[in-house]
C-alpha cells in the first residue's frame, strides 16, 4: 500500500459520517472543538468560515474546509452576525436547519455537506501531525476536477435512497478525504512529509517500508531502493521525516502491531513475525520500549479502556472494538490556516424548524 493510503487506513477508527444541512440567514454558529477530523463543503449559497486565530474566509459553492484536528470554529452568513453555540459538534451532525426571522423576508438558504472522520489520536502519524489546523480548498481549485465530481456524487447520493447507499457514501467520503490530502500535499513541497513524498529517493524508501514493514530493512538496503548513497539517504530521510530511517521503521511497525493487538485476536507470535521480529521475546522488548507495557498487557488494557468515540454504545447492541493507549506521537499540528489555490445509518428526519413548518432532511451518522 502507498504511504498516504497506509497512513489513513491505519489511523482510521470507525466509519466517516456526514449530513446535508441547510441554514437561512441570519445565522451564526460556534462549533466546539471535537475529537475527529471535520469538514464543511458548500453545496449552495454562501457563508463565512471563522477560524480560531485567522481572518474570516468567504465560502461559496464548491469550497471545502477540512479541520484535521477538529479545532473550534464558526460558520455565519456574515462575519458581523452574533454567534450562538451550535447544538452539536461535527462528530454528531445536527440535521435541524436554521430558520429565518419570520418578521423579515426569507433569504436564499445556504446548504452544506458537513461531517467528520474518526481518527486514532493516541498515536497520530507524523504525516497527519504535519497538517495545519484548517485546510481550505477554494471552488476554483475543485471545479471540473475529481474533487468536484465527488462532491456532486455525494450531493446526489444524499438526496436519494438507492440500493448500496451506505457503502457508496462511505467510499465517496473516503475518496473526498484522500483527494483533499493529495491537493494539500501537492502544494506544500518544501518541508516535512509533503517534501518527502515528492522527493523521488525518499518516496521510494517510504514505499519500500510501507510495502513490506516486516522485512529486515537496513539503511544500506533502503539507500539502494532510493538510488543514492547511504550517507546522503540517511541525512535526507532524517531531515524530511524528522527521525532516522530505522527509527521510523520501528515506529511504524509498532503502530501496526498495536492496531493488531487492539483490533484482533491474532497470536503474539504472528504479530511479532509480521512486525519483522524473529522471536516473540524480541518483539515484546521492542514493544515495551515504545508503549511502556508488554504486548499482552497492552491488548488487555486497550480492550477494557477504548478510545473515546470508538466504543460508544451502538443501537444494534453489537460488540465494539477497544480503543488505544495513549502514546507520544511525533510533532504537533501547526496552528495555521492553509488555503490551497461502526456502520453508517441513513434516516429521514422531519424536525420542527421553529416556524410551524417541517423540513424533510436526509443525513448519515455513525451507528452509535
Amino acid at each position: 500500500m502507498d504511504p498516504l493510503s497506509d497512513v489513513v487506513a491505519a489511523m482510521r477508527i470507525g466509519e466517516p459520517h456526514s449530513g446535508r444541512v441547510s441554514h437561512h440567514p441570519p445565522f451564526g454558529w460556534q462549533f466546539p472543538a471535537f475529537d475527529a477530523a471535520g469538514f464543511h463543503v458548500v453545496l449552495a449559497g454562501t457563508c463565512w468560515f471563522l477560524p480560531p486565530a485567522a481572518d474570516p474566509i468567504a465560502l461559496r459553492p464548491g469550497d471545502i474546509v477540512l479541520l484535521p484536528g477538529g479545532c473550534t470554529h464558526a460558520l455565519a452568513d456574515d462575519p458581523a452576525t452574533p454567534l450562538r453555540p451550535a447544538a452539536t459538534s461535527l462528530r454528531r451532525v445536527n440535521p435541524r436547519p436554521s430558520r429565518p426571522d419570520t418578521a423579515s423576508t426569507p433569504r436564499p438558504e445556504t446548504v452544506l455537506l458537513c461531517g467528520a472522520y474518526l481518527l486514532d489520536r493516541s498515536r497520530s502519524h507524523p504525516m497527519l501531525a504535519d497538517l495545519p489546523e484548517v485546510i481550505h480548498l477554494p471552488a476554483p481549485e475543485t471545479r471540473h476536477t475529481p474533487v468536484g465530481a465527488i462532491i456532486d456524487l455525494l450531493d446526489s447520493e444524499l438526496a436519494a435512497d438507492e440500493p448500496g447507499h451506505d457503502a457508496m457514501l462511505r467510499s465517496l467520503l473516503d475518496a473526498l478525504l484522500l483527494h483533499i490530502l493529495r491537493r494539500w500535499l501537492d502544494r506544500q513541497t518544501d518541508t516535512g512529509w509533503s517534501a518527502a513524498l515528492h522527493d523521488p529517493a525518499i518516496a521510494a524508501a517510504l514505499s519500500a517500508i510501507h510495502g513490506s514493514p516486516g522485512h529486515g530493512w537496513t539503511v544500506a538496503e533502503l539507500a539502494v531502493h532510493a538510488g543514492v548513497s547511504r550517507a546522503s539517504f540517511a541525512r535526507r530521510f532524517t531531515d524530511l521525516i524528522g527521525q532516522p530511517p530505522i527509527a521510523y521503521l520501528t515506529w511504524w511497525r509498532m503502530t501496526l502491531a498495536a492496531r493488531q493487538l487492539r483490533d484482533t485476536d491474532t497470536p503474539l507470535t504472528v504479530i511479532a513475525r509480521d512486525a519483522g521480529y524473529a522471536s516473540e521475546f524480541a518483539f515484546a522488548h521492542a514493544f515495551k520500549n515504545e508503549f511502556g507495557q508488554p504486548p499482552g498487557q497492552f491488548r488487555k488494557t486497550n480492550r477494557s479502556n477504548p478510545i473515546p468515540g470508538w466504543n460508544e454504545p451502538n443501537r444494534d447492541n453489537k460488540p465494539s472494538r477497544g480503543g488505544g493507549q495513549s502514546a507520544n506521537g511525533p510533532t504537533s499540528r501547526a496552528a495555521r490556516v492553509d488555503s490551497v489555490s461502526p456502520e453508517t445509518r441513513t434516516e429521514r428526519m422531519t424536525p420542527d424548524g421553529g416556524d410551524g413548518k417541517h423540513t424533510d432532511q436526509k443525513f448519515t451518522h455513525s451507528a452509535t
